[in-house]
């Protein structure tokens, strides 16, 4: 399980905070680590905070955008430590490790850590499956991100050591027979939706609240894999040749102001 999980570093100001998570990451166990746009890396401060974790620096892949280090991870967990304005599936680090722990080898689980002063934004909340939070004292609640990592690298570790030591009965009953679908299968999934939305005239464009956020949690929350989202797909498709067909849109004027008010 270890060796599938990416620990991802959006925009970190200082350098001594990667060498920090790269130690961390070499203590529980994890290898691969990904830095988005760093202010400074390399750097020397980097490579003094690890402690010898050098390794890991020398291998980190460095991405221009949070998508891209994304792409080919099937499940994300973003970290957050404050209050959104659309409520997320919330986890904490030690149900985090009970979600990874069952995840078959060719699944790659992501986790994603922001800026040290601001997190994440919330369009790159929007990219995850469900928002991890570290339950710190209340008032004192701000934490390092290498010291955020540890925690949750720790439960990850005990959760693989577990998982080798007995062989759990599978949640319903029986493993899971399709795989996750990955990043971009998803993304592809809800510009296809949006897409449709806009054509039968659901979502107007020039003021569309929080329509696709709200779909997007609805969606993400379920994890769905690669043959679900193929499923919706073709829905999509389907809802595209008949309106094209009919050369009209048929949206029922009838409580269509009703459904609208769900994503106010």
């Amino acid at each position: 399980m270890l060796e599938n999980i990416a620990i991802i570093l959006v925009n970190t100001t200082h350098p001594g905070n990667i060498g920090g998570v790269a130690r961390a990451m070499k203590n529980m166990g994890l290898g691969d680590l990904r830095l988005v746009e760093p202010k400074l890396f390399p750097h020397e401060d980097a490579v003094a905070r690890s402690s010898g974790a050098t390794n890991l620096l020398d291998n980190a892949q460095l991405f221009s955008s949070l998508e891209d280090a994304l792409a080919d991870c099937q499940l994300v967990v973003g970290t957050s430590a404050r209050e959104r304005h659309i409520p997320w599936p919330l986890i904490n680090p030690r149900e985090l490790a009970a979600i990874a722990a069952p995840l078959p080898q060719s699944q790659r689980l992501a986790v994603v850590f922001g800026r040290e002063d601001r997190g994440l934004t919330n369009e790159e909340l929007q990219l995850c499956h469900h928002h991890v939070n570290i339950p710190t004292n209340e008032q004192f609640s701000s934490l390092n991100v290498a010291a955020a990592v540890q925690v949750i690298t720790y439960e990850l570790r005990m959760a693989a050591l577990g998982q080798s030591q007995q062989t759990e009965k599978p949640q319903w009953g029986t493993r899971w027979d399709i795989e996750l679908a990955s990043h971009q299968e998803l993304e592809l999934m809800f510009e296809h939706l949006e897409q449709v939305l806009i054509e039968t005239e659901f979502l107007d464009p020039d003021n569309p609240r929080q329509l696709m956020p709200r779909l997007r949690r609805l969606l993400m929350r379920s994890v769905p894999d690669k043959v679900e989202v193929n499923v919706l797909r073709g829905i999509l498709k389907s809802v595209q040749r008949k309106t094209a067909t009919s050369g009209n849109v048929v949206v029922p004027e009838s409580g269509r102001d009703e459904e609208i008010d769900g994503h106010r």
